[in-house]
């Protein structure tokens, strides 16, 4: 049986916090519609408000039934936002519906996270306010963050990437993106304070206005300055469909296409190609890298370009970006993608994974602390597909890196919405840092991203082009660059415990 209601609600979301099956429904389509608010559809205020809907059917819960909601939520959330994991099945031969039950096992997995929020915090004393307005979204943001690192992290869909756009966006290079999701479900809890009734208003519209002001304040902050002249930039977009990038007779021409669009465009300073452009070993084609670098000291031109690296020595295989500009510098990929490019717990999964037919990954990930490569003296971070979307990754590199470079291949993923909620995450990537960001893929999106975030420019999917454009280094520390998540964290923690205290 579920505890009764903190305080009488309304008739409509009454039924909200009944045990039946109307609220199970209501926080199901709250969690299918999430997705509306990210990239493609951009529709943000649909991440407060479908959270203000769960938080409102976690009130008067058992803490078995508020699970039993959270669960739902996630998966109705992710099963609609993230499902698009599973086209990249198809490029390994996996059977279609052992791909659809991988996919679907990974989305109840990460219910899990919001299913043992709402398991907490109905344990935990508190009046209807303090819930709404503390606990619900200390809670909330905790779960994120645990579900961004733990187990090597998956950060889809989190609430602060949906605000991209939105007008709590000026917070991201104070707070990252982890303040964006404190700040958004605190607005939440304000709106479901709201929606129970005028009994109490004054907290959740005082919230409401507090947010609103600081966003307005800090709209005009510029917490990096330009340094030297901009750069011209050429990103190479080689569209090479993903099921005839390795094949044997595409490695020419694909190295063709390649060399012969950088020189098309050897005006510019900085020309990068995107991830695993060159479809061998490194040492396999240090002829074909040996006449590029020659390119490169002639002209004085910057080439950035992905390929696979074994190091002779040890064996050990990379998935790997390299700088001739003209001198050479080599970056390891340090976040791989689970299952994609290793193997958590490889005695154990492996056998498995065999069994199945699945194809076992055997990627090493490069040093933690890389040394950064610089072109016309200015400092690069570097990223790799995947890791675009740890923003504490590539912290690491700050405030040394002036540039941000992505280089990613979203083949895999088709026409899904994967691509734009990547391009997404990379846009808040540039906002945290307050620096550019270059990103060049293989099929889209590649595109360039201002240091607040903007997308100045961007080439069409699934086309082979050239996106020109420029980017200004900048020089500065933004806040979350200095002091990265653990003040949220540690500030969510604590609304957590003082919440949970007050009774």
């Amino acid at each position: 049986m579920s505890r009764p209601a903190p305080f009488p609600l309304p008739r409509p979301l009454g039924r909200l916090a009944a045990p039946g099956g109307r609220g199970d429904a209501a926080v199901a389509v709250a969690g299918a519609l999430t997705p509306l608010a990210f990239a493609p559809f951009g529709a943000w205020p649909l991440a407060p408000l479908a959270l203000a809907v769960l938080f409102l059917a976690w009130l008067g819960m058992s803490p078995g039934r508020a699970a039993w909601r959270g669960w739902l939520y996630g998966v109705a959330m992710l099963g609609a936002g993230v499902f698009w994991i599973h086209e990249s099945f198809q490029f390994q031969h996996v059977p279609l519906a052992v791909a659809v039950v991988l996919t679907g096992l990974l989305v109840m997995a990460m219910a899990l996270y919001p299913a043992l929020t709402g398991w907490l915090v109905t344990r935990l004393p508190g009046g209807a306010t303090v819930r709404l307005l503390v606990l619900f979204p200390a809670a909330w943001t905790l779960q994120e963050w645990l579900r961004s690192w733990l187990f090597t992290g998956f950060p889809w869909l989190m609430a602060g990437y949906a605000q991209v756009d939105g007008p709590l966006a000026p917070w991201a290079p104070v707070a990252g993106v982890l303040g964006v999701t404190l700040l958004g479900t605190v607005a939440a809890g304000a709106l479901a304070a709201l929606a129970v009734g005028p009994r109490r208003p004054l907290l959740p519209l005082a919230a409401l206005a507090a947010l609103a002001a600081g966003s307005y304040g800090l709209q005009g902050v510029s917490w990096t300055t330009p340094v030297g002249e901009p750069l011209t930039v050429a990103l190479i977009q080689g569209n090479v469909p993903q099921d005839q990038k390795w094949l044997p007779e595409r490695r020419q021409p694909t190295l063709d296409h390649y060399f012969e669009a950088t020189r098309a465009h050897g005006d510019a300073d900085l020309i990068v190609w995107p991830e695993t452009a060159v479809p061998d070993l490194y040492h396999g084609a240090e002829t074909f890298l040996g006449e590029l670098q020659a390119w490169s000291r002639h002209t004085g031109r910057a080439v950035v370009l992905g390929i696979p690296y074994r190091d002779r020595q040890t064996g050990r295989l990379h998935n790997s970006v390299v700088t001739f500009t003209p001198a050479e510098h080599i970056y390891h990929k340090r976040h791989l993608v689970p299952f994609g490019e290793f193997v958590p717990l490889r005695p154990i999964l492996e056998p498995a994974m065999g069994a199945l037919g699945l194809p076992v990954a055997a990627f090493d990930s490069g040093p933690a602390d890389p040394a950064l490569a610089t072109v016309d003296g200015h400092p690069l971070g570097l990223s790799v597909c995947y890791e675009g979307v740890f923003g504490e990754l590539l912290r690491q590199d700050l405030p040394q890196a002036e540039l941000l470079l992505n280089l990613s291949n979203d083949a895999w993923f088709g026409q899904s919405i994967g691509p734009p909620q990547h391009l997404q995450m990379a846009r808040m990537r540039a906002l945290e840092a307050g620096r550019p960001l270059l990103r060049a893929t293989n099929t889209g999106i590649t595109a360039i991203i201002g240091p607040h975030g903007e997308t100045r420019a961007r080439a069409p999917q699934f086309e082979a082009t050239v996106l020109r454009g420029t980017a200004q280094p900048m020089t500065g520390a933004t806040p979350y660059v200095r002091w990265g998540e653990w003040p949220v964290g540690a500030l969510a923690l604590l609304g957590l415990v003082l919440a949970g205290r007050r009774r």
